[in-house]
């Protein structure tokens, strides 16, 4: 969105803004030029939020898209994969970083600087200042940090349990992995179904085809904006995405002995939603400042479609399989897995 769009858009929801504090406030403490600025820092913590938070989200679409399909063939009725999996996802360089310059704020500006580059939640742990006033006192606030990892890596479980007519259900579920300033936590389920039953010369040749459909939620919460004042901290030092995820996925392999090769492709489509949380500050006792910015945080959710390939390799020994898998499209992720088959 071309930076005119978004300065419209914020001027239009700093107006929303003054009239909720207004008609919100229980305090007369506060005049009106305070109220007005309050409404003006937090139209730019919107515009903030929104460049540091996104590249971590994308990124979120291709942890969770990754390894679902174990394999495509068919297996016997009630047979239970159990696998303990790793994804790496490869953070790039053109998402670490974001410019800011002066023009993009109606409260803050940068400290000695028109213009500053800052990390998104990506990136390093650079930071910079901004600066206000508010109620004769300055405002001074840290840009938030980002990961500063070249690389995200969580460990997650999944099952599989063969059903019948060549149906397979799916199971995926993580705890909450710490990052640097923040956590990630994916769960999921679907179903698969194979259809190269249907042909037995495919099957002759140990050649598979499947369809799957998949659910899944990602969380990804990271360090915010600590911003104190002369009523108070604000409360919205943590800013946390939720991602609802429908993968469509296409899958085929060719078995050679013991090992299968597997060639993926993922069509998803995932809503976008963001909240602030974390302790509330003392304005709350003014204003419902938390509720107030996540009703205008639900202005910039969104829907995204991606498609993504991915190739995958399979190697059996005994009852115990390794899988390597390499997604690929905007972004880069590596997925690595050993699984038991009852």
């Amino acid at each position: 969105m071309p930076l005119t769009q978004k300065s419209m858009r914020k001027k239009f929801l700093v107006i929303q803004f003054v009239f909720a504090l207004f008609l919100s406030s229980k305090s007369n403490a506060q005049t009106a030029d305070d109220i007005q600025n309050i409404a003006l820092l937090l139209g730019d913590a919107l515009f903030f939020s929104e460049q540091y938070i996104q590249p971590a989200t994308d990124a979120a679409i291709y942890q969770s898209s990754s390894g679902w399909i174990v394999s495509p063939k068919k297996k016997e009725r009630w047979k239970v994969t159990l696998g303990l999996h790793a994804n790496a996802f490869f953070v790039p360089k053109n998402d670490r970083e974001f410019t800011i310059q002066n023009s993009d704020f109606s409260f803050f500006e940068i400290e000695g600087a028109a213009l500053a580059v800052v990390p998104t939640a990506m990136g390093n742990s650079n930071q910079v200042y901004l600066i206000g006033e508010i109620g004769g006192e300055q405002v001074r606030l840290e840009t938030p940090r980002g990961v500063n990892q070249e690389s995200i890596v969580y460990p997650y479980l999944q099952g599989t349990i063969e059903l019948p007519y060549g149906f397979e259900f799916i199971g995926r579920y993580s705890t909450k992995t710490k990052l640097k300033k923040g956590y990630y936590q994916v769960y999921g389920f679907g179903l698969k179904h194979n259809f190269s039953q249907y042909f037995s010369k495919l099957e002759a040749k140990k050649i598979n085809f499947a369809l799957a459909t998949i659910y899944s939620n990602e969380e990804i919460s990271f360090d915010f904006l600590d911003i104190n004042t002369a009523y108070g901290n604000l409360g919205i030092n943590k800013l946390t995405s939720t991602v609802d995820t429908f993968h469509f996925i296409f899958s085929a392999s060719k078995e050679f002995k013991k090992f299968e090769l597997i060639s993926n492709l993922i069509v998803n489509t995932s809503n976008f939603e963001y909240i602030v949380s974390g302790q509330k500050g003392e304005i709350e006792e003014i204003i419902p400042l938390q509720q107030t910015i996540n009703s205008l945080l639900e202005t910039i959710a969104e829907r995204k479609t991606n498609v993504i390939g991915e190739i995958s390799g399979r190697y059996q020994f005994d009852k115990f399989y390794l899988q390597s898998s390499f997604a690929f499209g905007k972004f880069a992720n590596l997925n690595l897995g050993v699984q038991y088959q009852f």
